[in-house]
């Protein structure tokens, strides 16, 4: 994998019209090095991959100055194709059964607090990679006792099994994203599933109601939904028992991706952080460069804090030592 220097990851010149015509609450300057080469050096030496690289996320710069990345499993390639991503797909070898060690050494010489590990969706593997993201959950544990561990599963194509396996390795996050609304799914993700997403949730609420881990999901905007569609699947959302949300701005990653249909206003992110907050929600992040796994451990902080205020709420308790330990600073 090639890591560029540049902290700009929307870098294809066929967008330099896209970014002219960005509203100014969409550009940011460029953000300091920070502990940038520590990440890109690290990832570099075990071999692995970040969603920060492969999806031109808006966010690296700054979360690499940071010094944090959400890690890449089961190869840098997708089975599946949806319009709105940059990840390659196509064929894919084997999953490397050795990635799991690599990756819990690299969170270990970072000296993180919490790390958030993803995967490209491998529909060619029998159980879609689940017990090679559980091996990775458990590695990182025993290598680094003190840092939080969320993971941002695909479908597995709704196999129980595979869900049952990430579930029981008990990391401190279980997040899916729905990503857009139900009607926008035969162009935006015409491979998966909204209700099979929802059933996922449903499931992992249930599954986890003994353990430590909080279940979580996220939404893009501006890509042809009306307001009324997001606070319909918001209200689908809650119902399964999901009380983390995150909400943000879809941004065209490259001139091979869907194009943004609308730049959502701030205010507007502010309205549905409200509206979910009054569903029942304990933790909103909405804004225009809200991620799934920007800033993930604060998400986890104020669901913990809500519950804490809300216990009528607390379906997923943690206790103190765990709090302690997820909400410490990186570096």
């Amino acid at each position: 994998m090639t890591l560029t220097s540049s902290t700009n990851t929307l870098t294809d010149p066929a967008l330099d019209q896209e970014r002219k015509r960005m509203p100014l609450w969409l550009r940011r300057p460029i953000g300091t090095a920070g502990n940038k080469n520590s990440v890109e050096n690290t990832v570099k030496e075990y071999g692995l991959h970040t969603v920060c690289t492969e999806a031109r996320c808006p966010n690296k710069g700054e979360c690499f100055g940071r010094g944090r990345a959400t890690l890449l499993i089961l190869g840098e390639r997708c089975s599946r194709a949806c319009a709105f991503c940059a990840v390659g797909h196509g064929p894919s070898g084997a999953p490397d059964p050795d990635e799991p060690a690599r990756v819990a050494a690299s969170v270990k010489q970072l000296g993180l607090a919490y790390v958030v590990i993803t995967s490209v969706t491998r529909d060619d593997v029998p159980d879609g990679g689940a017990e090679l993201f559980a091996e990775t959950v458990r590695r990182i544990k025993r290598a680094a006792p003190a840092c939080g561990v969320e993971v941002l599963v695909p479908d597995f194509k709704g196999d129980d099994a595979a869900i049952r396996a990430i579930c029981k390795s008990a990391p401190a996050v279980l997040a899916h994203n729905m990503e857009t609304v139900p009607r926008l799914y035969p162009a935006i993700r015409p491979q998966a599933d909204y209700f099979r997403s929802l059933e996922l949730l449903r499931r992992a609420v249930q599954y986890n109601k003994q353990t430590l881990t909080k279940v979580k999901t996220g939404l893009m905007v501006g890509l042809g939904e009306s307001t009324d569609d997001v606070l319909d699947v918001m209200r689908d959302i809650s119902q399964t028992g999901c009380r983390m949300l995150t909400l943000g701005q879809y941004l065209q990653p490259s001139a091979r991706q869907v194009p943004v249909a609308r730049f959502v206003r701030p205010e507007e992110f502010e309205h549905y952080k409200n509206c979910g907050l009054k569903m029942g929600f304990l933790s909103v992040q909405a804004g225009p460069f809200v991620r799934s796994s920007y800033h993930a451990e604060e998400s986890l902080s104020h669901q913990t804090a809500a519950n804490t205020a809300r216990p009528q709420d607390n379906l997923l308790t943690l206790n103190n030592l765990t709090d302690k330990l997820l909400i410490t600073p990186v570096f």
